[in-house]
């Protein structure tokens, strides 16, 4: 019988948790950049092999000391995301120390029974040489350890073989091509928010989320997609609209760039700006 479980991966912000979700299952599923907090909900990778299918959960990242509403909504992702699962991948980065993070994330961890794989990512980095070893000390908290470089797909194989060895037989849950349970509404906003992260600067992109509000296929073949980028304040809407337009115009263009690479279509993306100061409380509904 096929091997079945879900498997949360956890850690500080831009330890490399999206990078080595989308390593394991072979294709982007989650967004990346080198911003904290890229990541706002769990989103669901899947593997199947002739062993079983593996759900890999990406988690927020873990930022300690903020306590503004956003923050404490991704919280409350992340411990969400590690109820009923099989199996704990910690993920860290060795180019920087061991900080409150850290601890944070082994407190929220440490009474959960399941198998708990440490993940030492980046090692293709030079820099990770100073602190790598503060993290090869921990290995004696966890069932495991392995040292990977999600972004060149190094020993990724290994995390693959760990956790299909440590879940239940079972039931597969989706159909074997399938590769994230991400519904494609959330999939183009994600893209389109991405590209908002790589454009803006520091303050803005946590004021902004991204809705889809329809996709709909036009009789000449284009995928017509409408979506409202939202912001908390006039300003930053100012600020991501651009003189005459021309910052929502370059979004739009690389989203749509990107979208129709993956979708093999012609997209036709309708984007519009608009100030919403609730947007963080209905996150999580």
């Amino acid at each position: 019988m096929p091997k079945s479980g879900f498997a949360t991966i956890i850690g500080r912000s831009n330890v490399g948790k999206s990078t080595l979700i989308n390593s394991i299952v072979g294709q982007k599923i989650a967004i990346t950049t080198w911003k904290p907090q890229t990541t706002r909900r769990p989103i669901q990778g899947i593997l199947t092999n002739d062993h079983g299918q593996i759900v890999f959960v990406d988690t927020p990242g873990i930022m300690q000391k903020a306590r503004d509403p956003l923050t404490q909504a991704l919280l409350r992702f992340v411990k969400m995301a590690l109820k009923d699962i099989e199996v704990i991948l910690y993920v860290v980065d060795p180019t920087r120390p061991i900080g409150n993070e850290e601890k944070q994330v082994m407190q929220l961890i440490q009474d959960i029974q399941v198998p708990k794989l440490l993940v030492i990512n980046k090692i293709d980095d030079i820099a990770a040489r100073q602190y790598i070893d503060m993290y090869r000390d921990l290995e004696e908290k966890f069932d495991g350890m392995i040292e990977v470089s999600a972004i060149k797909g190094s020993n990724v194989n290994r995390i693959v073989d760990w956790v299909m060895e440590k879940i239940p037989e079972g039931e597969m849950m989706y159909p074997h091509h399938q590769k994230s349970s991400q519904p494609v509404e959330e999939l183009v906003a994600e893209i389109i928010r991405e590209k908002l992260f790589l454009r803006l600067r520091k303050e803005v992109p946590y004021s902004v989320h991204v809705e889809v509000e329809e996709i709909d296929r036009r009789k000449n073949g284009t995928m017509y997609v409408k979506a409202k980028i939202m912001t908390l304040s006039e300003r930053y809407k100012n600020m991501i609209i651009g003189k005459g337009g021309v910052g929502v115009k370059e979004v739009g263009l690389s989203s749509r760039k990107e979208l129709e690479a993956m979708t093999n279509e012609k997209i036709f993306l309708d984007l519009h700006v608009e100030t919403d100061t609730r947007w963080v409380e209905r996150l999580d509904q």
